[in-house]
C-alpha cells in the first residue's frame, strides 16, 4: 500500500488504511505501507511500515508531499518481498509513484477513491473559478483511472459519481468497517470535568478535521438558531485544521462564542471515546464525504447522530437506525436538534439502535471483501499475462 497521508496525520484515509491493514493481517494477509515521514513523529512500532522523506506544504501545513525519487528507490527492496499487487490510497505523489512502481515490478495496481475532490479543491484554491476546479477534478479522476487495473470506492454514491465522470475501470464498492474491539465505553462525566462543562448542559459534538469542506460553518448557524429555544446549548468541536480560526471568528460574529467550544485534536483512545460520549448527539453536515466513518464511530459508542444524507453518508444513514436525517438547511436541521434534546426517550432509543447498527459494519466482513477483490484483480492480471504470452506479444 502507498499513501500521501497516514498517522500521526489524523483523517478518514489514515483510519481506513489502519483498519484494513490490521484486519487483513488477522485474516493472514501481509501488507507493507509506504507513507510520508512527519517531523517530530514518534517511531513506528510496525515493521511493515516504510516512511519516506517528504516536503512541507505551504498551503496545507498539516500534510506532507512524499519525494517521488525516494519512493522509487524502494523498488529493489520491494521486489525482494514478492508482493502480489500495489494498492494506492491517494491521488497525489502516491498515485504517480505507485503507478511507476507497479510498472517496474510488473504488478497489478488498484486505488481507493477516498475523497470527493470536485467539492474539495475550490476551498484551497479560491482564486480560481469553481467551475474550472470542478472540471480539473473530473479530468484528473478520469486520467488517473485509466492508469489502474481496478478502483475501490467506499459508497454507492461515489460509484455513481465516477460513472458520471466517465471512469470505465472495473470498480468495487467496499466501505471501511469498524472494529468494535477498538472502542471502550466513553465517560461523559470525565469528559465534562476535564473541560469544565456542566454535565447537565445540552451538548452537540462534532469530531473531525476542522476544514472548510466539512461544512462546520453550517453547524454554527444551526447553533445560532437552536440557541433561541435552548440558550444553554453547547457545540463541542474536536479536531484541528485550517478553518479553525475562521470558524471561531464566525461564532463570535453570530454571538454564539459562549455556545461553542473548540478543544483541538484528540488522540484515538479513551479521550476521544469520552468526547463522543460527551455529546447528547453527534452532528454532521459535510457535503464531500465518500463514506463518513465518524458517523459509525459515534454510533458504535451509542451517541445518536443528526446528519444530512449527502454523497457517502447516504449509505450509512439509509437504514434510518440510530440517527435523525436532516435536510441541508438550517431550519430543518435545527428542528431535529431541538426534538432530540427535548425527548430523552428518543435519545435513549436512538442510542440503542446506533450500537446495534454499528455491528453490521464489521471490519472483518469488509476486509474479507477486500481480500477477495485483491484475489480477483491478481487472477485477472495473471490471466491477461498468460494470454499475452500465448499470442506472442
Amino acid at each position: 500500500m502507498i499513501s500521501d497521508v497516514y498517522f500521526p496525520r489524523v483523517n478518514g484515509v489514515s483510519t481506513s488504511i489502519a483498519t484494513f491493514r490490521r484486519s487483513l493481517r488477522q485474516l493472514g494477509h501481509q501488507s507493507t505501507l509506504v507513507a510520508p515521514a512527519y517531523p517530530q513523529a514518534a517511531p513506528d512500532d510496525d515493521s511493515d511500515m516504510i516512511r519516506v522523506p517528504a516536503r512541507y506544504l505551504f498551503m496545507d501545513p498539516e500534510d506532507r508531499l512524499m519525494k517521488i525519487p525516494a519512493v522509487l528507490a524502494l523498488d529493489e527492496r520491494l521486489r525482494q518481498q514478492a508482493f502480489d499487487l500495489i494498492h494506492i490510497h491517494t491521488p497525489f505523489a502516491a498515485h504517480y509513484a505507485g503507478i511507476r512502481l507497479a510498472r517496474r515490478l510488473k504488478l497489478p495496481v488498484v486505488e481507493t477513491c477516498h475523497t470527493y475532490f470536485e467539492e474539495y479543491f475550490h476551498h484551497y484554491v479560491p482564486a480560481l473559478p469553481r467551475g474550472l476546479m470542478r472540471y480539473s477534478a473530473r479530468w484528473l479522476t478520469r486520467h488517473q483511472g485509466r492508469q489502474l487495473d481496478a478502483l475501490v470506492v467506499p459508497s454507492m454514491a461515489m460509484l455513481s459519481v465516477l460513472k458520471n465522470y466517465g471512469v470505465r475501470v472495473p470498480t468495487e464498492v467496499i466501505p471501511t468497517g469498524i472494529d468494535l474491539e477498538d472502542f471502550s465505553p466513553g465517560d461523559r462525566a470525565a469528559f465534562c470535568q476535564r473541560h469544565g462543562i456542566d454535565p447537565a448542559r445540552p451538548t452537540l459534538v462534532h469530531i473531525g478535521r476542522v476544514a472548510y469542506e466539512k461544512n462546520i460553518g453550517f453547524l454554527l448557524e444551526v447553533v445560532a438558531s437552536v440557541r433561541q429555544s435552548i440558550p444553554e446549548l453547547l457545540l463541542i468541536v474536536a479536531g484541528e485544521g485550517p478553518a479553525r480560526r475562521g470558524l471561531q471568528q464566525r461564532a463570535a460574529a453570530l454571538g454564539i462564542e459562549n455556545n461553542c467550544l473548540f478543544i483541538g485534536y484528540l488522540n484515538r483512545g479513551q479521550a476521544l471515546w469520552d468526547c463522543y460520549a460527551g455529546g447528547d448527539a453527534f452532528v454532521f453536515a459535510s457535503n464531500t464525504e465518500t463514506q463518513g466513518l465518524v458517523l459509525l464511530e459515534a454510533m458504535a459508542l451509542g451517541t445518536p447522530v443528526i446528519s444530512t444524507a449527502i454523497l457517502g453518508t447516504r449509505d450509512i444513514l439509509a437504514a434510518r437506525r440510530g440517527a435523525l436525517i436532516a435536510e441541508p438547511e438550517v431550519n430543518d436541521f435545527s428542528a431535529k436538534v431541538i426534538r432530540l434534546l427535548r425527548q430523552p426517550g428518543l435519545r435513549q432509543r436512538l442510542s440503542r439502535e446506533a450500537r446495534d447498527y454499528a455491528r453490521d459494519w464489521s471490519t472483518t466482513i469488509m476486509s474479507r471483501r477486500m481480500a477477495d477483490f485483491y484475489r480477483r484483480v491478481v487472477e485477472q492480471e495473471n490471466g491477461a499475462l498468460v494470454t499475452s504470452q500465448a499470442s506472442g506479444h
